[in-house]
């Protein structure tokens, strides 16, 4: 067997991090079995890997689009499986990119399964954030700080500020490949972020509204309102930009709570008080790690009524996002509470999307799994739920979503916009 003959083929040459690569080996034995394996290391210097046992075919070639995977990190026939199930070799480690404009290297070799350790052949693809044309610009404006992407061309775009987590830092990967797809998207950082305070007792909605207020002054931008797209702790922020600030016409929200959650949010003269976890709900799993599913209480209990965001004020449209099994908060009952606040005050300006088996992390296609991590308020690793394949797949399906949402409620028939999904 000649080990030059193998080779592993990747189609595109390179690819966006959000879209499908075609994984092909050529040059094998018929019916050999390889195993394999993919490595990624982040800005954090983890590293990620996945691996996946295949047997070849009458003509020796093994094609993830049709060749099942017969054991490792994921199993039948998955296409993106190498991508998606890299896991971290340091457990409870999220993948980290914080730079949009560097590209994500991808190692993929095979290995003899007879001989371990023998690797027959190797290829790097690059995963790439940023479609050439787009802008990426630091935001230092006042005290605004996030990262700026600019489709190319000539607009004007629909507009959208994109919020993460608890962690306060801005979003690149989701923030960029949005982007691509025609929006001016601001990756607004609001702690733990540069010179931003590196802990907060209290939230400040006049800052989000500069970020939006930014957004509207930029002439790539067609307005008269942005959207917001949020994740986890930054749901209820995005609901409460709704709520108060004129300029937000479409809110994405996935995994968020109904009611202000942990900090004070202030704006102008109103005050919400926080609704905060019952630290006696919190539960330590055999295998040590912390469940707190349970721990935040009702929203709706006359004691906690105050932090409940006042939805039905908002004149925008909502894409409320909520995995069946997240382990961070009951996103489905504060989706479902959500929905009935609206009814209750008349309006049918929202839609729910459940996602069973899901967990928390809920991200851009592709992204590798997170199913547990130090979470920033508890201080320690948590449970965020979800089955990989689950997760994988409603990553997918909530991408497409998301991108028609924010076209259908901030886009009046842009042909650029439209062409892209």
């Amino acid at each position: 067997m000649s080990v030059c003959a193998i080779a592993v083929h990747m189609s595109p040459i390179y690819s966006y991090f959000d879209e499908p690569v075609q994984v092909i080996v050529r040059g094998l034995l018929p019916k050999q079995t390889v195993t394999l394996i993919a490595r990624v290391k982040d800005v954090k210097d983890i590293i990620f890997q996945s691996s996946a046992v295949h047997q070849a075919t009458e003509n020796g070639d093994v094609d993830l689009n049709s060749s099942p995977s017969l054991s490792g990190t994921y199993t039948g026939v998955e296409p993106m499986g190498l991508f998606w199930s890299l896991t971290p070799l340091t457990p409870h480690n999220k993948l980290t990119w914080w730079d949009a404009s560097r590209p994500l290297l991808v190692d993929i070799e095979v290995v003899s399964h007879e001989r371990a350790g023998l690797v027959l052949a190797k290829e790097t693809h690059q995963r790439r954030f940023m479609k050439e044309g787009v802008q990426r610009v630091v935001v230092t404006d006042g005290g605004l700080r996030g990262t700026l992407f600019i489709p190319p061309g000539p607009g004007p775009f629909p507009g959208i500020v994109d919020l993460y987590t608890l962690g306060g830092g801005p979003s690149e990967p989701r923030a960029s490949l949005l982007a691509n797809k025609g929006f001016v998207v601001l990756a607004l950082a609001f702690y733990r972020y540069k010179d931003l305070p590196k802990k907060v007792d209290k939230l400040d909605l006049e800052y989000f509204e500069e970020g939006v207020c930014f957004l509207l002054k930029k002439p790539e931008v067609k307005g008269p309102g942005v959207g917001v797209i949020s994740i986890s702790k930054s749901g209820d922020v995005a609901l409460s930009m709704a709520s108060y600030l004129p300029g937000v016409k479409a809110v994405v929200s996935i995994n968020g709570c109904c009611a202000n959650t942990l900090f004070p949010l202030k704006y102008k003269g109103t005050v919400l008080p926080p609704l905060l976890p019952d630290q006696e709900k919190m539960i330590r799993t055999e295998q040590g790690l912390l469940d707190i599913s349970k721990a935040m209480p009702n929203p709706m209990a006359e004691e906690n009524l105050a932090s409940v965001i006042p939805i039905e004020r908002a004149d925008s449209h909502f894409l409320v996002v909520a995995s069946e099994d997240d382990k961070n908060w009951d996103s489905v009952f504060f989706a479902e509470l959500a929905g009935q606040r609206l009814r209750a005050h008349g309006k049918e300006n929202f839609e729910v999307v459940r996602y069973p088996k899901a967990g928390h992390f809920v991200d851009v296609p592709y992204m590798p799994f997170y199913p547990s991590g130090v979470h920033a308020a508890a201080g320690e690793v948590v449970m965020f739920g979800g089955e990989t394949t689950a997760n994988t797949h409603a990553q997918v399906d909530l991408w497409g979503r998301v991108q028609e949402f924010f076209r259908k409620h901030l886009d009046s028939g842009h042909p650029q916009c439209k062409a892209r999904l």
